[in-house]
């Protein structure tokens, strides 16, 4: 049987959908939302990471990194602002880190 163009299958059909979309995104956002405000991670929290450098040129930082690296320490570079970079490393690497730190001049 035909559907004549004043039926109401042309409405319904569409406002189903629109409903079921808008419970979708409702439900997404229950699920994923978090439930709350989400404050980024403060600049001095460095997670599991040790701070055993602050230097102000990216590149000597970059520098003591390969050092680091060289004796088999594994380490990461940060730049928290301009002029100014850390070198971190892991609590247990500290130590050995610190110490080729200290003896590092910076000049590759």
């Amino acid at each position: 049987m035909p559907v004549g163009t004043g039926s109401l299958s042309y409405v319904v059909g569409p406002l189903v959908a629109v409903v079921v979309v808008a419970l979708l995104v409702l439900f997404t956002r229950w699920a994923f939302g978090g439930g709350g405000e989400r404050r980024p991670p403060s600049p001095a929290d460095d997670g599991l990471l040790v701070r055993v450098a602050t230097l102000t040129r990216r590149d000597s930082a970059l520098a003591l990194r390969a050092v680091l690296s060289d004796a088999g320490i594994r380490s990461t570079v940060r730049s928290p602002a301009a002029h100014r970079a850390e070198v971190l490393v892991f609590p247990e690497d500290a130590p050995r880190a610190s110490a080729l730190a200290a003896s590092f001049t910076g000049r590759a």
